[in-house]
C-alpha cells in the first residue's frame, strides 16, 4: 500500500522559504501551505510555486487538519510562539536554526512535542548532508583514531546598519544565533560526548549584540574545540576535525559536498565527496520525512541541537546579553 503524502506548509516567504519549495518540487511534490504576517507577500509566494493554500492570518495555518508538517522561516525571537501553537494543534514542526532563543524554550517545547509525540527538529543542513553522514561514519570506524581537536572559523563581514537582522536585538541578532549555531553544531557533531568546560570573550555591536567571540570547549574525555566568529570581519566557513592518525578539512562546512582528509605520518591527501551543496534543504526534508513516519526523533538529532542550544545560552549568559523581553 503506498505510504499517504505528508503535506508541508511553511511559514514566512523568505530565502528559506523559496528553497524548501524547490526542495519539495525535487521530491516530486509541490507545497501545500504558506502563511506570512504580509498577507501579499504569501500570495505572490503561492502563484511562483503553485502553493494550494494561502492563510488569511497565520494562525490559520496550525488550525488547517491538511497539514502534517510546518516549516518555521520566521525571525528567531518569532520561534517559540509559532512552535507552540503548532505543536499544541499537533503539527511535526521542522524550524529554521536557531530554533530558540534560549535553553528554556527549547526545553519546554521538547517536552511539549514529546507529550503529543510529534517530531520537533531545528533545520540544520549540518545534520543532513551526505558527506556528514559519510565522515561521522569513518570517525566511528577509528579512521582517524581519536579525536582530540577540532578548529571552526565562520566570519561574514556586515556593514554597521543597525536596523538590519544582523544587528537588531529586537530581532535577537548576533553572531552566535545567527552563524555560531553551525559552528557550534558541528563540534558537537564530531565530539564523543557533549562539552563540559566552555570558556570564550566577546565583543559587542553599538547596538548590544554579539558582534565578535572566540570560544573554547573541553568534554570529559578530553577532546577539544575552538571556534571564531563574527559579524564585521570576513572569515572562511572552515572546519579542521584532528585526530590521532589524519585530520579532515572542510570549507564551506555548512553545506558542504566536499572534505581533505589527510594522513598524519605520509601526508597524503585524498578527497573525500559526497552529496551536493544545493540539495542541502532536499536532504534536510526527506530525513524530516523519514523521522515523522518512522516516528524516530534521532534522525533529526535534537539531542545535538539541546546541547549545542545549552552552550549558547550559557554564553550568554556570562556576557550579560538578553535580548528584549526575553526569559531565561
Amino acid at each position: 500500500m503506498a505510504q499517504k503524502e505528508l503535506k508541508w506548509a511553511v511559514l514566512g516567504v523568505g530565502v528559506i522559504a523559496n528553497e524548501m519549495a524547490q526542495a519539495l518540487l525535487k521530491m516530486g511534490r509541490k507545497l501545500y501551505g504558506v502563511g506570512n504576517r504580509t498577507h501579499e507577500k504569501a500570495v505572490a509566494f503561492a502563484k511562483r510555486y503553485e502553493v494550494e493554500k494561502v492563510y488569511d492570518q497565520v494562525e490559520d495555518m496550525f488550525l488547517d487538519e491538511e497539514v502534517d508538517i510546518i516549516y518555521i522561516t520566521s525571525p528567531h525571537n518569532t520561534h517559540y510562539p509559532f512552535m507552540k501553537a503548532a505543536l499544541e494543534h499537533g503539527k511535526h514542526i521542522l524550524v529554521e536554526k536557531s530554533i530558540t532563543l534560549n535553553s528554556r524554550e527549547l526545553e519546554e517545547m521538547a517536552a511539549l512535542a514529546q507529550e503529543r509525540q510529534l517530531i520537533l527538529a531545528e533545520a540544520m543542513t549540518i545534520w543532513h548532508m551526505p558527506l556528514y553522514k559519510r565522515l561521522w561514519d569513518m570517525v566511528r570506524n577509528g579512521e582517524l583514531g581519536k579525536v582530540q581537536m577540532i578548529t571552526v572559523n565562520f566570519g561574514s563581514f556586515k556593514p554597521y546598519d543597525m536596523k538590519n537582522r544582523f544587528f537588531n536585538m529586537d530581532l535577537a541578532g548576533g553572531a552566535l544565533l545567527d552563524i555560531g549555531v553551525y559552528a557550534l553544531s558541528l563540534v558537537r557533531s564530531f565530539m564523543e560526548e557533549t562539552p563540559d568546560t566552555v570558556c570564550s570573550q566577546w565583543r559587542p555591536s553599538p547596538t548590544g549584540s554579539d558582534e565578535q567571540a572566540t570560544i573554547l570547549l573541553k568534554n570529559a574525555s578530553g577532546q577539544m574545540a575552538a571556534v571564531a566568529l563574527s559579524m564585521h570581519a570576513k572569515q572562511p566557513k572552515r572546519a579542521m576535525i584532528s585526530g590521532e592518525k589524519g585530520y579532515i578539512e572542510i570549507m564551506e562546512f555548512p553545506r558542504a559536498a566536499g572534505a581533505v582528509i589527510v594522513d598524519a605520518e605520509t601526508g597524503e591527501r585524498r578527497d573525500c565527496i559526497a552529496g551536493e551543496t544545493e540539495n542541502a534543504l532536499y536532504y534536510e526534508m526527506t530525513d524530516m520525512e523519514e523521522a515523522v513516519r518512522a516516528q524516530d526523533l534521532s534522525l533529526m538529532k535534537l539531542s545535538f541541537t539541546r546541547d549545542v542550544m545549552a552552550v549558547m545560552t550559557a554564553l550568554r549568559k556570562d556576557w550579560g546579553m538578553r535580548y528584549p523581553g526575553e526569559a531565561w
